[in-house]
């Protein structure tokens, strides 16, 4: 298949422009060729070009660099994923003892260990961190009891950062460049903001919707300890397409070592747990890592990635051989700039390259939807956040507050919610946002929940 790169690069920058993102950078596999774009600039201070070598922090989607060390581990015989963290980690706890007793290494990749998604402990720059974290865990609570229900949990990734270092003697940094980086010949792709600067480096910016927004005040405020999960490292948009292509071929890198079996790599992309909330990110499940997709009868699965005022897109058409990255360097938020960028290129390039058809976006129902408003009216909890959701002119309305550990880190947001379905209803802050999803269930005892964010808070009144 012929990749018009003009026909693309010009869509791209319609996009980025439609949508306020000051800077771009798209990479497909298609053909077994990989394909760079760039658009806008790095920094709306200096004005700097945006070029295809240029790297972004690409947040969560680091998740899948540790999944892959953490299989590497598992398929070497160093690490049973069903066996209790304790067992690799004996110093870890959590506040409840019988999770501490329970959560698997198999929980932390596929989210289902109910360990708090958002714990934030300074355990400073030095190359202790990922312990230090690991002892400040015992002040960590369940959102969910372990091995219950999906809860984004990025706080379990920098347990597993933590397992890689116990098992190879190296600090994650370390054991990253040597069994992931180096191997893929990731020569764009690096772990601390010191090393970014040897690149063309995206600067963050913050800003509402409906404007091009401004840089931010500090590259990135997070935490090294979070690096796991998604704080630190950064790349280019054709290095992470690489780490998709390593999956796609079955755990091989480019020069015929293997890296992975191809039962590992299977068993990262089969469904260890429905995700209530699919919309967020547009999943309908969870594997080892890996976010799984159904595009209309089309599997694919991918990871999205946002830091502070950065977003990053990594879907992967297995059938198809096409893997598809974006890093952009706009927005506040999932909901604004990088998201409209992301939503209408990758429905054009999955539909022309894969034949796959992602879901419309997100959004209230046009039709009426008959809703017990009762059956959600409460007060939801999960550790740092309380949702409180009332009746308000015969809708429900809800506020998201930050509480305890996360008190000030964002004014409390309060919204109106619009029904989409019987339990799902649709949010968001001005007109120009895209919806935020607020999903209700219930776990297995019965107790009420709310996702946000793909994170589960019970409720407690």
């Amino acid at each position: 298949m012929t990749f018009d790169t003009a026909r693309w690069q010009a869509r791209l920058d319609e996009l980025r422009t439609e949508h306020h993102v000051p800077g771009a950078s798209l990479a497909v596999l298609v053909d077994g060729e990989i394909h760079e774009l760039a658009s806008g600039v790095l920094h709306r201070g200096t004005g700097v070009e945006v070029t295809t070598d240029s790297v972004f922090q690409v947040g969560s989607i680091t998740k899948i660099h540790t999944a892959t060390l953490i299989m590497r581990l598992a398929d070497e015989g160093r690490l049973d994923l069903d066996d209790p963290v304790v067992n690799v980690l004996p110093e870890f706890a959590v506040a409840d003892p019988e999770a501490t007793k329970r959560i698997t290494t198999r929980q932390l990749l596929s989210h289902t260990s109910g360990m708090s998604g958002d714990f934030h402990a300074e355990t400073g720059r030095g190359d202790d961190c990922l312990a230090r974290f690991v002892e400040a865990c015992v002040n960590i609570a369940q959102d969910v009891p372990p091995g219950t229900v999906a809860s984004y949990s990025t706080s379990g990734y920098s347990v597993l950062g933590r397992i890689i270092e116990v098992l190879t003697g190296k600090t994650y940094d370390e054991a990253l460049r040597e069994m992931l980086i180096a191997p893929l010949g990731l020569e764009h792709t690096v772990t601390l903001p010191e090393e970014a600067l040897r690149f063309r480096a995206a600067m963050s910016h913050l800003g509402p919707s409906g404007a091009y927004p401004e840089p931010a005040p500090s590259w990135n405020p997070l935490q090294r300890s979070h690096t796991p999960g998604g704080a630190y490292l950064c790349a280019s948009a054709a290095d992470i397409v690489r780490l998709g292509k390593l999956h796609l071929d079955g755990g091989v890198a480019p020069d015929g070592t293997r890296l992975l079996s191809e039962q590992t790599v299977a068993a990262m992309q089969r469904r260890e747990v429905e995700v209530p909330d699919k919309w967020t990110v547009s999943s309908d499940a969870w594997g080892l890592g890996w976010t799984l997709y159904d595009w209309t009868g089309v599997f694919g699965y991918g990871h999205d990635g946002a830091t502070v005022g950065q977003h990053g897109y990594l879907r992967i058409a297995p059938e198809a051989g096409v893997v598809i990255a974006l890093l952009c360097n706009g927005g506040d938020n999932p909901w604004t700039h990088s998201r409209g960028v992301y939503a209408a290129l990758f429905r054009d390039l999955l539909s022309e390259l894969a034949g796959a058809r992602m879901p419309v976006e997100f959004a209230p129902a046009t039709e009426p939807v008959d809703v017990d408003l009762a059956r959600f009216v409460g007060t939801y909890r999960r550790e740092g956040v309380a949702i409180t959701v009332s009746e308000r002119n015969g809708k429900p309305f809800m506020v998201y507050d930050f509480v305890d550990g996360m008190a000030g880190l964002a004014p409390a947001l309060k919204m109106e919610l619009e029904p989409v379905a019987e339990n799902v209803f649709a949010g968001r802050n001005s007109p120009t946002e895209a919806y935020m999803p607020v999903v209700f269930g219930t776990l297995p005892d019965g107790t009420g929940c709310c996702y946000i964010g793909l994170r589960a808070a019970p409720k407690i009144a």
